[in-house]
């Protein structure tokens, strides 16, 4: 009996590997012909690609590494990492169609977690265990006082079948600035993208198998100090869940998304927290959406100050492509105030544009009297969003101050908005060798 026994945890811990070796190879076939397909129809009418051999004042970008509190404790490594699999009853069924995918409600069957006490010397050994509850104490400053942040990230399976995710090294720092600001313990990011990537390995069959789709990547950490009282958490949970996830955004008939500018409402302000991925920053954005919904309206424009500055677009950073006063094309962007959220997509537009070296391209101020007069003086040609769950999302309507304003996104005969979305995914699966993509092994 006890032979059988070993005999049945070996068939249970290697199922997933025997599923995905077969799911693999019933695939090969179609990914092969897939990519004969993308080469043949590479597009030959692009003004301007981004490539590997680029200018690394440009592509480069590496953030600065994140400085420890001295009483932190001890890191965590990935070489501690162990993993629990899932048993054959807790493994959810995949999806039918990857082209159908919505956004956020189907999960992976692991999960990442790694626990940080202060009083047992800081960072515990990391683990993958089968999706879970979590589990905590009411008293959690989670709960009480929002002590938590969180990041976006996504893995794109390429043309050639290999898993890749874009830049994780400004996620690992945008949590990190975060964790600062919250009172939380920092970390590694190195270390954490090593765990996330042994993650996505074992749930590696939940990456989508189109270039229409991907596997959302959410890493979070939470203050779970049993404590009631407004203080720094002094222990943490840093745990990460995946998700299959298709269009982030509902959009019209014509792809873009209308707007609702309301001066009124205020996502951020100088000395706040606008410029960190925190859950306290979302919140109060729901009740403003709704009432955009109610306008048939898609999404939010969060305006700022007198003037009615641009700031954000629902959760996105927003761009603007127009002709300016010298008669120039120029692509502008709100420069990073402490207002708006230091996109990992944002920088990687600025960063190759500017190599492009096409057009101008600034962080500058952006005002609602400016588009209004840009629009009237036929000036103002894109209008868009740009962020990780939606990429670039164009926007074609502006309701403010009780008027409709149409943007001419859509009626660009070569619109920059889509030349930046199909370099930006053409990296991110793989039709273009470029470091900003990493291979997951």
């Amino acid at each position: 009996l006890m032979l059988m026994f070993v005999s049945l945890q070996d068939i249970f811990r290697n199922q997933h590997r025997l599923i995905r070796f077969i799911e693999k190879s019933i695939r090969l076939c179609s990914n092969q012909s897939l990519k004969a397909a993308q080469q043949q129809q590479q597009k030959s009418t692009a003004d301007f690609q981004i490539t590997a051999s680029v200018d690394t004042q440009y592509a480069s970008g590496a953030p600065e590494p994140i400085k420890h509190d001295k009483d932190l404790g001890h890191q965590f490594r990935a070489s501690q990492l162990s993993v629990r699999l899932a048993a054959p009853e807790q493994l959810h069924a995949k999806p039918d169609n990857d082209e159908e995918l919505g956004f956020g409600r189907l999960f992976t069957d692991h999960m990442l977690k790694i626990y940080y006490h202060k009083s047992l010397g800081g960072w515990q050994r990391p683990e993958i265990t089968p999706l879970e509850n979590l589990v905590m104490h009411p008293a959690a400053k989670v709960l009480h006082y929002a002590v938590e942040l969180f990041e976006g990230m996504k893995a794109y399976r390429g043309v050639d079948g290999k898993i890749r995710i874009f830049r994780p090294d400004m996620n690992m720092n945008r949590m990190n600035l975060a964790a600062q600001r919250s009172g939380l313990p920092t970390f590694e990011g190195p270390e954490f993208v090593k765990c996330l990537s042994r993650l996505l390995s074992i749930d590696s069959e939940w990456v989508p198998h189109t270039d229409t789709a991907s596997l959302y990547i959410r890493p979070t950490l939470i203050g779970i100090d049993p404590t009631l009282g407004v203080a720094s958490s002094d222990s943490a949970l840093l745990y990460t869940i995946l998700s299959p996830v298709g269009s982030y955004f509902k959009t019209g008939s014509s792809g873009a998304v209308s707007l609702l500018a309301d001066p009124s409402y205020v996502r951020a302000w100088p000395g706040g927290v606008g410029n960190r991925k925190m859950g306290s920053n979302y919140a109060p954005t729901i009740n403003v959406q709704k009432e955009a919904a109610a306008r048939g309206l898609q999404q939010v424009l969060w305006l700022y100050g007198e003037d009615h500055q641009l700031t954000e677009v629902g959760t996105m950073n927003i761009f603007m492509f127009y002709v300016n006063d010298q008669g120039e094309q120029e692509l502008v962007t709100p420069p990073l105030s402490g207002l708006i959220l230091p996109g990992i997509t944002r920088d990687s537009i600025l960063r190759m544009t500017r190599q492009w070296g096409k057009f101008k391209v600034s962080e500058a101020a952006i005002t609602m009297p400016q588009v209004c007069e840009l629009l009237n003086q036929g000036r103002l040609l894109e209008l868009f969003g740009a962020g990780t769950a939606c990429v670039v999302s164009p926007v074609n309507r502006i309701n403010y101050l009780g008027q409709d304003l149409y943007i001419p996104t859509m009626e660009q005969e070569k619109p920059v908005h889509e030349l930046i979305r199909d370099t930006l995914t053409d990296i991110q699966y793989g039709k273009v060798d470029h470091p900003w993509s990493v291979v997951i092994d």
